[in-house]
């Protein structure tokens, strides 16, 4: 079987499974703080004196549904006790197969760009994993430390290491590498929270009710730390995953700035939804995601004066244009590709034929010239001079005769 047909096979089922598996992962989250957040005082004294600290009806799918969340514990335990956790470790081990097969089996086209940092395959790989481990390592220290107990010096603190992360991933490998890289970080730390936080507390709880011990407030008190900060956490995340589309902000020279103020923006969103559950929902705080939102884009738009190329009368050579982009492009962006882990073209997107060219000029033009994310790493050594008769051509109409 043909390497490059069997790794476009593993992508695909890879990518499905992440996503089957992330939605289930992220639907329980969100359900979760939802439920949290929406409890009520119990309206039965018996309830209260069961130990019973709110409670929740609701109605779907044609039933009702009425939810309660004990204090600490409930007086004994159920026969069965659902667990959500499985979501969770599929979703990061999926999402690790993935970084696997496209970043790091592929380094050289997905992760590394020698105009931003000239490493190896093995250095970039290395280097990816030490954030993805360090960063958890980070945080979970932070958490514990004093400056865990000030949920706002915490905040603050986290926020200044992401930022800084995000700064420091787009100085070392391709806009989309960083990008996915600092999504994996935050992902991982998700996880993390899930396996060794959560989890374990939750254990414990279980444990303290069987020997017929009071369990200890302080692990849900942790837990809840913990599931409050991954649900933060979600929307920077989802948009990491899908960045690798955008290259108007991963391949922009101030794609960090880019890929802080989207996470800020997301979190703030998250903060306004979250504030929604239990009718208290700040608009201000929605208006301020919103507005760095449209402030990141306006900032990445091009400029005329600098972004455009210049207009020379009469300075257009299509053959020489067709030829650049059939020896540059084409290798990946043809029926059969010959770059080598290409079994189609990427996107489905041909430049193979004059018609064909004049139709994705458009496209070409942002990939080329505004965000030079074309060829990833630049791998087809695609030159100044040649980037500038591309987006001379196109910008005086992309003619083909």
């Amino acid at each position: 079987m043909d390497w490059a047909y069997l790794l476009e096979w593993l992508n695909l089922i890879g990518r499905w499974s992440h996503m089957i598996v992330g939605i289930a992962w992220i639907g329980a989250s969100f359900y979760f703080i939802w439920l949290d957040d929406a409890l009520l005082t119990p309206k039965n004294p018996a309830d209260e004196e069961r130990g019973v600290g709110g409670e929740v009806w609701s109605i779907h799918g044609g039933g009702f549904y009425h939810a309660q969340k004990y204090k600490v514990a409930p007086p004994a335990l159920p026969e069965t006790l659902h667990w959500f956790k499985w979501e969770a470790y599929t979703t990061w081990i999926s999402g690790m197969f993935l970084m696997g097969l496209i970043y790091y089996l592929g380094a050289e086209v997905a992760l590394i760009d020698p105009q931003v940092r000239d490493l190896s395959p093995w250095q970039a790989i290395g280097i990816g994993l030490a954030f993805i481990v360090g960063g958890w390592i980070v945080y979970d220290l932070l958490c514990k430390s004093p400056i865990g107990n000030d949920a706002m010096v915490l905040s603050g603190v986290l926020a200044i290491l992401v930022a800084a992360m995000a700064w420091g991933l787009c100085q070392l490998f391709s806009g989309r590498g960083a990008f996915i890289h600092f999504g994996a970080v935050l992902g991982t730390i998700m996880v993390a929270n899930v396996f060794f936080v959560i989890i374990p507390g939750q254990r414990e709880m279980v444990k303290a009710k069987q020997e017929g011990r009071m369990p200890d407030g302080k692990y849900g008190a942790m837990g809840k730390q913990r599931s409050v900060h991954n649900t933060f956490f979600t929307l920077p995340v989802l948009f990491a995953m899908i960045s690798n589309h955008y290259a108007t902000a991963t391949g922009h020279h101030w794609n960090w700035l880019a890929l802080i103020g989207l996470t800020v923006s997301g979190g703030l969103i998250r903060l306004w939804f979250v504030q929604r559950h239990t009718h208290q929902g700040n608009p201000l705080v929605l208006a301020a995601g919103l507005v760095i939102l449209i402030a990141t884009a306006l900032a990445l738009a091009p400029r005329s004066a600098t972004d455009e190329p210049a207009l020379a009368a009469g300075d257009v050579d299509f053959p020489k244009v067709a030829a650049i982009i059939a020896e540059r492009c084409a290798t990946c962006h043809a029926a059969k590709p010959t770059r080598e882990g290409f079994a189609a073209p990427p996107k489905g997107v041909m430049l193979e034929t004059p018609g064909q060219m004049r139709a994705y000029a458009t496209m070409i033009l942002q990939q080329v010239w505004h965000t030079k994310a074309m060829p990833p790493g630049n791998i087809t050594e695609l030159t100044p001079q040649e980037r500038d008769a591309i987006a001379r051509w196109i910008k005086l109409g992309a003619p083909i005769r």
